[in-house]
């Protein structure tokens, strides 16, 4: 894991504070693993770091329904490059950063592969004010470790993404209590799944 990421390291500096804790893949509930998979990259098995269907889905709208979707066109593998090698931002410095982006989402999908790639997404995401991965949260919010967390707990606290400032656990926002069932939902629609559970052994 890296020591510390240019993200955590401003918000440490802005005055958020820095609450972290990494724990190996092990030591991370399957729940939580389901539930990022289920509301951020539902083909994260499937595709080679980039999902082109998602990507051509927010450019072009939605062509038919289907039971795996993707989410959001940015995958987990190129959240987790993002935040292990760059930086956050909005306007030009967000499209700066995509070239470098996109290298360096190549090279852990190719070097790390997708179990490590999921370990050190949920240990480095921002999932509240300061509090950064799984470990964390689950303490902060739930005051248990992050192997013990239930479905629900899970959903609650992946739902805060992608504004885990604004979209808070506990006190629990209107966006988290909204959203949370349905990442349950789409965890009950991806549980079986040959390619996810190979991911989540």
């Amino acid at each position: 894991m890296p020591p510390i990421t240019i993200t955590q390291a401003v918000d440490g500096i802005s005055g958020n504070g820095l609450k972290r804790d990494y724990v190996s893949w092990e030591n991370i509930s399957r729940n939580i693993k389901l539930a990022a998979l289920a509301s951020e990259d539902q083909r994260f098995a499937e595709h080679n770091g980039f999902d082109w269907k998602s990507i051509d889905k927010s450019v072009n709208g939605p062509k038919r329904k289907k039971k795996i979707r993707g989410g959001g066109a940015s995958t987990i593998s190129q959240q987790t490059a993002k935040n292990v090698f760059l930086w956050q931002g909005t306007g030009y410095g967000r499209y700066i950063r995509k070239v470098p982006e996109f290298y360096y989402t190549q090279m852990i999908e190719w070097t790390w592969g997708k179990k490590r790639i999921l370990e050190v997404y949920l240990n480095v995401i921002e999932m509240g004010p300061g509090i950064y991965g799984v470990e964390a949260a689950s303490q902060a919010y739930f005051h248990k470790s992050a192997k013990n967390l239930s479905r629900a707990e899970a959903a609650m606290i992946i739902a805060c993404l992608p504004n885990p400032k604004k979209f808070t656990v506990k006190p629990m926002s209107h966006r988290v209590q909204w959203r949370y069932p349905q990442i349950m939902a789409q965890m009950n629609n991806l549980e079986g799944d040959e390619d996810i559970e190979e991911v989540l052994k």
